[in-house]
């Protein structure tokens, strides 16, 4: 009778440490979770494979209106470079709707509201936010160099000034390129959607570099190109030239 009732009592130890060690796990699986949220939204993790951290959240960026074009998307392919063979090799479409896209993810992890347009997109008539960015990647010539740009005639200039020396000074920071301002169009500063859109929004155009001298970053490494314009906006959205992690 004894032996069955310590085997008994055995069991019903070995169940409750099992129970235990089960709840211990749970807890720890728990913790880590918790910790691995916590780090994201702080911009604590490894960085992606071009050497990007991951991005923060950004007191000033939060629920902030943030509208970007992807250059000639819905319209046309932009600028085509093609090998020996007369084969389209890279298309500068595709290069702005991957930079565009990665810009729209780092500033939502930073606590911003972003919208990606179109480049005649309905929605530019009257269109209201806190910035506003066309993103192009420039021709297939063997030159290397960004710059970016706000609208001749805009009604805000001195913001406006702010918005692009913010860009400029971030984009180069984070690509290593230079500014290559003798190349700035009347294309750029009297670009279309500068017309369309609500004139006391702070807007302007970024050509991120050539596909021809600058392919490597544009093609390779768009997460840099990224980087540099998504820290160029929370610059912008700060009031200063820093960005806060």
């Amino acid at each position: 009778m004894w032996p069955i009732v310590g085997l008994r009592i055995g069991m019903r130890h070995d169940s409750v440490e099992r129970v235990q060690r089960i709840f211990v796990w749970m807890f720890l699986v728990g913790v880590l979770a918790i910790g691995f949220i916590v780090a994201r939204t702080a911009g604590i993790g490894l960085p992606d494979a071009s050497g990007a951290m991951p991005q923060g959240l950004v007191g000033a960026a939060w629920n902030k209106q943030v509208a970007l074009v992807s250059g000639h998307a819905g319209n046309d392919s932009g600028a085509v470079c093609e090998d020996e063979n007369g084969q389209a090799t890279v298309q500068e479409a595709d290069i702005n709707a991957t930079v565009a896209n990665l810009v729209a993810d780092r500033l939502r992890r930073a606590g911003a509201d972003v919208m990606v347009l179109q480049e005649f997109d309905p929605k530019l008539e009257d269109l209201s936010a806190d910035v506003f960015l066309s993103i192009h990647a420039d021709s297939c010539i063997e030159a290397t160099g960004f710059k970016s740009t706000h609208y001749d005639s805009s009604a805000i200039p001195h913001i406006a000034d702010r918005l692009v020396s913010c860009i400029n000074a971030q984009y180069a920071a984070a690509t290593d390129l230079s500014e290559n301002v003798d190349t700035i169009t009347e294309n750029m500063t009297e670009y279309h959607a500068f017309r369309q859109i609500d004139p006391r929004t702070p807007a302007a155009i970024i050509e991120l570099g050539f596909l021809g001298g600058d392919r490597e970053l544009l093609v390779d490494h768009p997460e840099l190109a990224a980087k540099g314009v998504a820290d160029g906006l929370l610059c912008f959205l700060e009031g200063e030239g820093q960005i806060k992690k």
